[in-house]
C-alpha cells in the first residue's frame, strides 16, 4: 500500500491525463479522414457511392434526385470518395462533432431532365 502511495499523490497534484472532449477538441491529425460532403449540384445520382460503400450507409435514388448519409454507420473509410465519377462526393478533414441523436444526411437536387435533339 505504502508503495502506491507516491503514484496517488503525484496523479492528484499532476496534469491531467485526459481532457474533455467534447469541450476540449484537439486538432486533427494530417492525414485524417473526417466527415463526407456530398456537391450536390454536380452529383449525377448514378449509385456508385452506394454500391461500393461497405457499410452501406449511403441510399441514392436517381428518380426522386436524392442522396442520403447515415453518418452513425459510415466508417470513413473514404471508398465512395475515391470510386465517385462525378467527382462530387469529398472528405472533410475535420471530423463529425458527437450529437445526442441520431441523424441523416438528407440532399435533394432538382431533376435533371435530358436535353433530346433530332
Amino acid at each position: 500500500m505504502f508503495k502506491m502511495t507516491p503514484t496517488i499523490l503525484r496523479n492528484f497534484v499532476g496534469k491531467r491525463a485526459t481532457r474533455r472532449y467534447p469541450y476540449d477538441v484537439r486538432p486533427c491529425f494530417e492525414n485524417a479522414r473526417g466527415e463526407i460532403h456530398n456537391d450536390i449540384r454536380i452529383c449525377n445520382f448514378c449509385g456508385v457511392c452506394a454500391a461500393k460503400c461497405p457499410s452501406q450507409c449511403i441510399t441514392v435514388d436517381k428518380k426522386a434526385a436524392t442522396w442520403s448519409c447515415n453518418p452513425s454507420a459510415c466508417v470513413y473509410c473514404g471508398v465512395c470518395v475515391e470510386s465517385c465519377p462525378s467527382g462530387s462526393l469529398l472528405q472533410k478533414r475535420e471530423c463529425r462533432r458527437p450529437v445526442r441523436e441520431k441523424e441523416m444526411i438528407f440532399l435533394r437536387a432538382e431533376i435533371k431532365k435530358e436535353v433530346v435533339t433530332s
